[in-house]
C-alpha cells in the first residue's frame, strides 16, 4: 500500500513533492496545479517521467502507470516512447511490459518476475522484441525455440510459455487476429530427450542414519531441514513459516494458501519430534521476528541455498526436495498405507477430475497415522 490517499491527494496544497513509494510523487507546483511523476533508477541513472495531470488522473490510475513506467525501463524500454502503444499496435517487448505490469500482483516474489525478464531478454528479444505483436507467426516462433530446445529443454519450455502468455494477451486484447499457435509449434519441433530421474534424494533406509548426524550440532538450518524430512513439507513452505501458523495443542501446522504451490490451504500434522522442534524455536526466538527459522539476517528468511548447503558441508548429494521422494518411496514400498493418503501428504493435487471430485475431505485422520509412521522411520536410529 502506498502512503498517500485520495483524501490526502486532494487536501494538498503546500508546494513541492508528496511521495507516495516506489518513486511515485504528487507534484504540487506554487499556482496550485498538481501533477503525478515517477522516478526511476537504474544502473546508476536516475530518470524523472510526468505521468498526466492529478486532476485527471486518481491515485490508483497513477500507481498502475508509475509500475508500467518501471517494468518498461527494467525491460529496457524508453517510455518515453512506450505511450504509442495507445495509438497503434505494441512489438512484443512492449507487450511483455504490459503483461508483467497485470501479473505483478498475482505472483508470490519477486524471484519470479525476474526469471520471466531474464529469460525473454536471454532468448525472445533478440529475435521479436521489435516485431509488432500481429505480425508475429509461428515460423518465427519455431526458430526462437529451435535454438535451445535440445540443449536447454527446461528453459524452452518456460521460453515457449511465456511468449505464449504474451501473445494470447496481445489476442485477447484485439492486436492479433489469432490465438498463438504453440501446439502446432511444439509438434513441429523434435522431441526432447525425457529427463533422467527427478530430484536428487536420499534412500530412505539412510534417513534413520542421517537423523543423528543432523542433530550433532544445533542450528536454524539443522532445525529447518529435520523438520522439513518429518513433514514432507517444501523448502520454501519451511523457510517462510511463522509461529501464528501452528497450533501445538492439537499438533497441527496450517499452510496458507499464498504459500502453496497449489494455491489452496495446507493442513499439516506433526509428529511430537516435529513439535518440540517448533518448541525450541520459541525458546530460541528472534525478538520481533515472526519466523520460526529465521536466517542470518535475523528478521528474514533464510536463503534456498543455505539448506542446501548444509547438505553439502555434510558430504551429501541429495537435495532438500528429495527428502520428499524418499518420504514417498517409504509409503509405497514399506507400508500398507494407501497412495492417496501419501499424495494428500505431499499435497499434490489430483490430476484426474473425476478421482479429485470424489475424494472428499483432507484426509487428516490418515495422514496423522502416516506422519507417525515415518517420524517412528526417521527417528529409529536417534
Amino acid at each position: 500500500m502506498g502512503k498517500l490517499s485520495a483524501t490526502a491527494v486532494k487536501a494538498a496544497t503546500r508546494p513541492g513533492k508528496l511521495g507516495d513509494g516506489d518513486g511515485l510523487y504528487l507534484v504540487v507546483k506554487p499556482s496550485g496545479t498538481k501533477s503525478w511523476m515517477v522516478r526511476v533508477q537504474k544502473n546508476g541513472n536516475r530518470r524523472d517521467f510526468g505521468l498526466g495531470s492529478a486532476s485527471k488522473i486518481s491515485l490508483a490510475i497513477a500507481r498502475e502507470r508509475a509500475r508500467e513506467v518501471r517494468t518498461w525501463v527494467e525491460l529496457g524500454l524508453d517510455p518515453l516512447f512506450e505511450r504509442r502503444k495507445a495509438e497503434g499496435i505494441p512489438t512484443f517487448r512492449e507487450a511483455t511490459a504490459k503483461v508483467l505490469a497485470q501479473h505483478r500482483s498475482t505472483w508470490r516474489n519477486e524471484k519470479h518476475e525476474q526469471q520471466w525478464i531474464r529469460t525473454l531478454e536471454a532468448y525472445a528479444f533478440p529475435h521479436l522484441g521489435n516485431v509488432q505483436v500481429n505480425d508475429i507467426t509461428g515460423p518465427m516462433i519455431r526458430n526462437v525455440l529451435a535454438e535451445i530446445w535440445l540443449a536447454k529443454p527446461e528453459t524452452a519450455r518456460r521460453v515457449r510459455q511465456r511468449i505464449g502468455t504474451v501473445l494470447d494477451w496481445a489476442y485477447a486484447s484485439g492486436y492479433r487476429d489469432s490465438e498463438a499457435p504453440m501446439r502446432a509449434i511444439t509438434k513441429g519441433l523434435p522431441r526432447q530427450p525425457k529427463k533422467e530421474g527427478h530430484y536428487a534424494a536420499m534412500a530412505y533406509a539412510k534417513v534413520p542414519d542421517f537423523i543423528p548426524r543432523l542433530r550433532e550440532r544445533e542450528s536454524y538450518s539443522r532445525l529447518a531441514l529435520e523438520f522439513a524430512i518429518l513433514t514432507g513439507a517444501r523448502s520454501g513452505e519451511v523457510r517462510h513459516a511463522v509461529f501464528d501458523e501452528f497450533d501445538l495443542d492439537e499438533k497441527l501446522w496450517t499452510i496458507p494458501k499464498e504459500r502453496m504451490k497449489a494455491n489452496r490451504e495446507h493442513v499439516v500434522p506433526l509428529c511430537d519430534r516435529a513439535v518440540r522442534i517448533i518448541e525450541r524455536c520459541m525458546e530460541l526466538r528472534v525478538r520481533n521476528c515472526d519466523l520460526v527459522f529465521p536466517g542470518m539476517r535475523g528478521r528474514k528468511a533464510m536463503s534456498d541455498m543455505t539448506l542446501t548447503k548444509l547438505l553439502r558441508e555434510m558430504k551429501e548429494s541429495c537435495t532438500v526436495h528429495g527428502f520428499r521422494s524418499a518420504f514417498r518411496d517409504w509409503a509405497s514400498e514399506e507400508t500398507s498405507h494407501q497412495s492417496d493418503v501419501a499424495e494428500a501428504a505431499l499435497a499434490h493435487v489430483v490430476k484426474d477430475k473425476t478421482e479429485a471430485a470424489y475424494r472428499r475431505g483432507n484426509l487428516l485422520e490418515k495422514r496423522k497415522l502416516l506422519m507417525e509412521d515415518w517420524a517412528a522411520h526417521c527417528c529409529q536410529g536417534s
